[in-house]
């Protein structure tokens, strides 16, 4: 089993930024791809960004050029920097684990295995 604990949400304004965290313990493969997905009031949950065990990352177009994912192995952390924020990027967000064994960020919630509760980011206009 594979526990992760987002961290970092709250209430900004826009223009401003956050730091997600993501604290992953149990059998967490090394192999293993994190996403972070989003999900807004009465929407469906989104792909926003993703990091491979290799260093690889992959990005929804909405989050290009204004959030940056990274991880540190050493603490079973992945986080996720967001800069200038916008109303639109209010949602829940949560962090995720593939643990197959691929390079491969995948964008759709079916291909992730372990799930965190989720943190609540508010951007006000």
């Amino acid at each position: 089993q594979v526990q992760l604990v987002e961290s970092g949400g709250g209430l900004v304004q826009a223009g401003g930024s956050l730091r997600l965290s993501c604290a992953a313990s149990g059998r967490v493969a090394r192999t293993s791809v994190v996403g972070w997905f989003r999900q807004a009031p009465g929407k469906s949950r989104e792909f926003v960004a993703g990091i491979g065990w290799s260093g690889g990352t992959s990005y929804a177009d909405n989050a290009k050029g204004r959030f940056t994912i990274s991880r540190d192995d050493a603490k079973n952390t992945v986080y996720l920097q967001m800069n200038s924020l916008k109303p639109e990027d209010t949602a829940v967000y949560y962090c995720a684990v593939d643990q197959r064994l691929t390079p491969v960020i995948r964008t759709t919630t079916r291909e992730y295995d372990y799930w965190g509760q989720g943190t609540q980011v508010t951007v006000s206009s």
